[in-house]
């Protein structure tokens, strides 16, 4: 840290991605990627973007917003793009937090919250999950705070419905609720609290691309509200970042929603995968809730996790491992495919001293 470094965030802890390693034969597993390529249709779209480049983006993206409209039974203006979902929360919190409106999220959750609120200079009241990392949500009820919900939550992997998430937003009608849906996808049907936005002026659903749209590298996210807190969160994002997404991810952005028959089989693939791996590991001794995402959170009395991990590091193959409290004993495991999962498999048993 430099001696200019402002002394409001010297104490900042930045967010802790998933580690990037550019090896041969890499088996990676631990950033909740989709391991299969965008929807065919996504070069052609980005080639054919390539030479308005000379041009600014289209700041309203008024087409991508329109796509993500139909795809989700909403109107445009419903709609808010970011540079990824982190983006969307990121405008919401400087929206509707400040240093008198703190936000209030689960202790075992996305990390990316309290990092957030670090940055913004936004009070954390931090909720702690059940002892099965259940949320017990009438704790949130009646907290006349901002609210970030992850649902599916991570690292857990648990869902709760929309009916208990609906109480949330129903007993805090002057505060937010922001309902981070990143891997509401791979849940099965009716698990999106997007209706809610229709029934209530203080829910926002925020999205992404990079999971179940397989655009990762594009950085696409977007929210869906009623158009007032649109409007709000528009103010903000037009004092700082107005052409926030660029013409290239637009363009493959639109492309890849457009295409729900490739959505929806890569979506089933990879729940396919998902069913057949938590299967292979309970044979394996390994525990861990169903899962209602696109990663496993599971643990075993067969060898630490922390130990497991790194020896599966050595031999290519990814993984995530927290060190956190009530989380080092378990391990994260994104779902790839078949083959992927296949010598992943090959590996651990190698680790175990499997002979099966």
């Amino acid at each position: 840290m430099s001696r200019y470094f402002t002394k409001t965030l010297a104490a900042l802890e930045p967010y802790t991605p998933g580690e990037q390693l550019k090896l041969p034969d890499l088996v990676k597993l631990n950033a909740n990627e989709n391991p299969y390529p965008p929807a065919p249709g996504v070069a052609a779209a980005v080639a054919g973007a390539v030479p308005g480049l000379r041009l600014y983006s289209d700041l309203t993206e008024a087409a991508l917003c329109a796509a993500i409209a139909r795809h989700c039974g909403v109107q445009p203006e419903n709609i808010l793009c970011g540079n990824g979902s982190d983006e969307n929360l990121l405008l919401a919190l400087r929206a509707f937090c400040d240093e008198t409106h703190p936000l209030a999220f689960a202790d075992i959750t996305y990390s990316f919250y309290p990092v957030l609120c670090d940055l913004l200079h936004i009070p954390q009241h931090v909720i702690l999950v059940e002892e099965d990392f259940s949320l017990d949500l009438s704790k949130y009820h009646g907290l006349n705070e901002t609210i970030v919900i992850a649902n599916p939550n991570a690292p857990t992997t648990l869902l709760q419905p929309v009916a208990a998430i609906e109480e949330v937003v129903r007993t805090n009608p002057d505060s937010i609720v922001i309902v981070d849906e990143a891997y509401i996808d791979f849940a099965g049907p009716n698990a999106s609290c997007v209706p809610l936005t229709k029934k209530y002026d203080n829910v926002i659903v925020v999205q992404t691309f990079s999971k179940s749209h397989n655009l990762a590298g594009a950085r696409v996210g977007f929210c869906v509200a009623n158009p007032e807190l649109i409007a709000d969160m528009n103010r903000i994002k037009f004092s700082y970042s107005p052409y926030n997404v660029n013409s290239l991810s637009q363009a493959a952005a639109v492309a890849a929603m457009e295409d729900e028959n490739y959505f929806r089989d890569t979506v089933g693939k990879i729940c396919a995968t998902r069913a057949d791996t938590m299967t292979k590991l309970r044979e394996r001794g390994f525990t861990g809730p169903d899962s209602a995402t696109n990663f496993l959170f599971v643990t075993t009395s067969r060898m630490p996790c922390k130990q497991i991990f790194e020896r599966l590091r050595q031999k290519g193959v990814l993984i995530r491992y927290f060190s956190a409290p009530r989380l080092s004993d378990y391990l994260r495991i994104t779902i790839g495919t078949p083959e992927q999962m296949q010598r992943f498999f090959e590996e651990l048993d190698l680790i175990l001293g499997n002979t099966a």
